[in-house]
């Protein structure tokens, strides 16, 4: 169970999201303003907030980058929700340092699994083994297997076939690839990342084409 804060000003739409959360077994706040959603961080943070853009006091980019400029509140889960759904205002709400986004309309089964995949990531769940379908990822062996039959990986290949089944269906930037992968202190560039999925995926074969390239943001596994 996590604690969830919501700002958005349209009833419904918050209301929807309410629900469906709480019945998903989370704790909800609402708010229809940055300005209350301010006052209660002063008072309990919580696991993961969804922000939409258009609000009547505050737009929700601005609301993150205030987010990620307080060492509090620097690594707050936020996905964004929004009606703006060109590449550049997508790509705008990555650069502003959410981690997800959500395009409106949407439905609630895709809330749920995106804000599930976001908090298995930040939670930080000590997962033994991960599937996806026929591929199994053992990390107490540090093996990787798909119908049985293992694949032999790099040691950072390895690490970023994980990072992207254990985060199925949620976009990872590059930088957040970087980060988790190989570290904070590494000074490679990004195309790093982009010859490492390329292996990736010739390695894994048929399972390799559900890493897909999110243009300008990073890759995600569906």
């Amino acid at each position: 169970m996590a604690l969830i804060y919501i700002i958005e000003d349209d009833d419904s739409i918050r209301e929807i999201e309410e629900f469906a959360l709480t019945n998903s077994g989370h704790m909800v706040c609402g708010f229809t303003c940055a300005r209350a959603f301010f006052k209660k961080l002063e008072e309990a943070l919580p696991d993961l907030c969804l922000i939409d853009i258009m609000l009547p006091d505050e737009n929700g980019n601005e609301i993150v980058r205030k987010l990620r400029t307080k060492p509090e509140t620097k690594k707050l889960p936020v996905i964004m929700v929004t009606a703006k759904t060109t590449e550049l205002d997508l790509v705008k709400g990555i650069e502003d340092g959410a981690d997800d986004y959500i395009k409106k309309p949407f439905s609630v089964m895709e809330l749920i699994s995106r804000v599930k995949a976001l908090l298995r990531r930040t939670l930080k769940e000590d997962v033994k083994e991960l599937g996806l379908d026929e591929l199994l990822i053992n990390n107490e062996k540090h093996e990787v297997s798909i119908s049985g039959n293992r694949i032999d990986l790099t040691y950072k290949e390895y690490e970023l076939l994980s990072l992207l089944v254990r985060n199925k269906g949620l976009v990872l930037t590059r930088d957040v690839i970087m980060d988790k992968v190989w570290g904070t202190d590494y000074e490679g560039e990004s195309r790093t990342i982009d010859m490492h999925v390329k292996t990736l995926r010739q390695k894994l074969e048929d399972y390799g084409n559900r890493i897909k390239t999110v243009r300008n943001v990073g890759y995600v596994m569906e």
